[in-house]
């Protein structure tokens, strides 16, 4: 790269920034890595640059591979700009004002009055749409006139949707509306329609008839939207990126073509749906996927013959109810703002954020105020909103969107072959092609390779749960199960709560250097069930034993170096079983006693890293009489 500056006779010169630095090639850069990584490795087990450059790449629970590098070679031929087919880099233009998204708030307390104000609460401080859900254990639909009382429905957006009755919905804010005293053309309701996506909640068949009577009824309000694919609903039943972009695409497709069977025009279908999608804690993903849903969404309306100004896929993202934990709660604002960013970042036209506690129950003032400033925060004060696809033309991303796209359709063609979405959702096809994405995501939840901070990593068993307004008893569907990542480590906490045996006693042989890595490992790792580490350091074999007797614990664990390992890990352990430890663990690898045969019968196990900690965690429960 060069660029001119004056030189010493004020004439323009020219500078070259990278010097005489002799240019770098990927060989080298591989023989870099090669390097770093044979660290300490034997002769005979050394890493090419090839190897080691493959120890880097990475592989998505649907099988997308991310390289630990990308070149010029994985630039797109044609970049694009936003608001131009096929826009990848954005259905709409973002002129650098700062309200450059939808801040929009979601409401599903079913106290009428409470709603109504916290409604004109988050509108008055940085919201700029409202999101209703009307359901028996939400909002009831006859409050629904109570809870927009004070919405001036000329400058905000009002979206309702249901998980047991979208008709009604509907119906009831298209009443409210039609008795606003606005001008028709200024209103923007958004009825929130997916017959697929709640009859794959319920377990029904989809029905699709009559999706063009809703159409028409919008007829006079262009700004309103009749249809939102949902596909948030497969990401909390555990898909993964590729899933939910092809779910949410073959979905549209079904529309598409079912408004046009019941004489909507191509375009009017196109201008009626939205897509409703998630926003992760993998910020990559999310804006290639957000780019990629873009992108498809133009090849399928070129496909329908859509004009092209009609093509741009107009999304809504929510932050990932999926993510969300139930202890540690406050991390899930670290969540909610990568979401978000993410979103923003992506081109997302309308964004939710979820509060931290939505996991105990329904948000409080503090909670909502947090979540609604985090988009405020994000657009105002970091102005990413003021940039149109900032992450358009990175080599990673733009690689990235492209797989995802590519994953996408063929999924998508694979559903299109079965018979269409509708039908996907009533034999099954779409749940059986969650089953592995599923399976490979517990696993690497349980070995801890997806990490969830606060409740896999570094929880805290002695937090206090915090103040909440719980929930009313939702209705069981007979559909699609929706489960929160960090459930499963959560059960494991439940079991330890009430149990006065749930502990175990770290034997730290030696002096602080030589276990205060394994000790800090140890107790990380059980606490992640809630169990307590009461502890004693020293190299008495006796005295150790005693500790561990004292503290009433019935499982331990040695944490020391491999060379105090081979001198003072047997004699300790065996001392432990004498005192009447029922369970005696190692924290590191069993060769480091010296003679593992030797430990047979005195050490029952170990604690390291990639080990399945639901699994071991949940043997140490049923050791001590904890009921999973």
């Amino acid at each position: 790269m060069t660029t001119t500056e004056p030189d010493a006779r004020g004439g323009a010169g020219e500078l070259k920034l990278a010097g005489d630095f002799a240019k770098p090639d990927m060989d080298q850069w591989r023989d870099a890595v090669a390097k770093v990584l044979n660290r300490g490795r034997p002769e005979d087990k050394q890493l090419s640059g090839e190897q080691a450059v493959a120890r880097l790449r990475t592989t998505t629970v649907d099988g997308i591979e991310i390289e630990p590098i990308y070149t010029l070679a994985d630039a797109p031929e044609q970049l694009g700009v936003p608001g131009v087919a096929p826009f990848t880099r954005g259905a709409t233009v973002r002129n650098g004002e700062m309200d450059a998204w939808d801040v929009r708030v979601l409401h599903e307390d079913g106290d009428a009055a409470f709603t109504r104000q916290a409604v004109l609460a988050d509108l008055e401080r940085g919201a700029t749409s409202v999101w209703l859900r009307l359901d028996e254990d939400a909002i009831k639909v006859a409050d629904l006139e109570t809870c927009l009382a004070d919405v001036l429905l000329d400058l905000v957006a009002v979206e309702v949707s249901s998980r047991s009755d979208q008709a009604a919905a509907a119906e009831a804010l298209l009443a409210f509306y039609a008795k606003s005293d606005k001008p028709v053309a200024d209103l923007s309701p958004v009825l929130g329609l997916d017959p697929i996506g709640v009859a794959a909640l319920q377990g029904t068949t989809p029905e699709l008839g009559g999706l063009g009577e809703w159409v028409s009824k919008l007829a006079e309000m262009p700004k309103g939207r009749a249809i939102v694919v949902d596909a948030t609903i497969w990401h909390n039943a555990g898909a993964g990126d590729v899933h939910e972009l092809a779910y949410a695409l073959a979905t549209g497709v079904e529309y598409v073509r079912a408004l046009v069977e019941q004489g909507v025009s191509v375009d009017d279908a196109f201008d009626t749906i939205s897509f409703r999608v998630s926003a992760s804690v993998d910020q990559f993903a999310t804006i290639a996927r957000l780019r990629a849903l873009r992108t498809c969404w133009a090849k399928i309306g070129e496909t329908f013959g859509a004009s092209e100004a009609k093509r741009g896929a107009i999304q809504h993202a929510v932050t990932s109810w999926r993510e969300i934990t139930r202890d540690d709660p406050y991390v899930n604002m670290l969540r909610g703002t990568m979401s978000t960013f993410a979103a923003a970042v992506g081109g997302a036209e309308a964004v939710t954020v979820l509060p931290f506690d939505t996991a105990w129950g329904l948000p409080g003032d503090f909670s909502r105020r947090i979540a609604r400033n985090t988009q405020v925060v994000l657009a105002e004060e970091s102005n990413i909103g003021r940039v149109n696809d900032p992450a358009g033309g990175s080599w990673y991303v733009e690689t990235l969107t492209t797989k995802l796209a590519e994953a996408a359709w063929t999924v998508l063609g694979k559903i299109e072959a079965a018979g269409g979405m509708a039908k996907a959702v009533v034999d099954g096809l779409a749940t059986s092609e969650l089953e592995p994405v599923i399976a490979e995501r517990a696993k690497r939840l349980a070995n801890r390779k997806k990490p969830i901070t606060g409740v896999s990593e570094f929880p805290n068993p002695t937090e206090k749960a915090i103040s909440f307004k719980p929930r009313p008893e939702a209705p069981e569907y007979k559909g699609l199960a929706w489960k929160r990542d960090s459930e499963v480590f959560e059960g494991l906490r439940e079991a330890a709560v009430t149990n006065p045996d749930a502990k175990v006693f770290l034997a730290c042989i030696g002096t602080r250097r030589d276990f205060g890595a394994r000790e800090g490992f140890a107790s990380n790792y059980f606490h992640v069930a809630g169990l307590t580490t009461p502890e004693a350091e020293g190299t008495d074999a006796e005295q150790l034993a005693a500790a561990f007797k004292e503290s009433g614990a019935k499982v331990a664990c040695l944490c020391s170096s491999p060379k105090v390992y081979a001198e003072l890990a047997l004699p300790v352990a065996k001392a432990l079983k004498e005192a009447g430890a029922e369970t005696v663990l190692l924290a590191g690898n069993i060769k480091e006693t010296g003679d593992a045969s030797q430990a047979e019968g005195v050490i029952d196990g170990t604690v390291a890293m990639g080990m399945d900690v639901v699994s071991t965690l949940g043997d140490i429960l049923d050791t001590l009489g904890a009921s999973k």
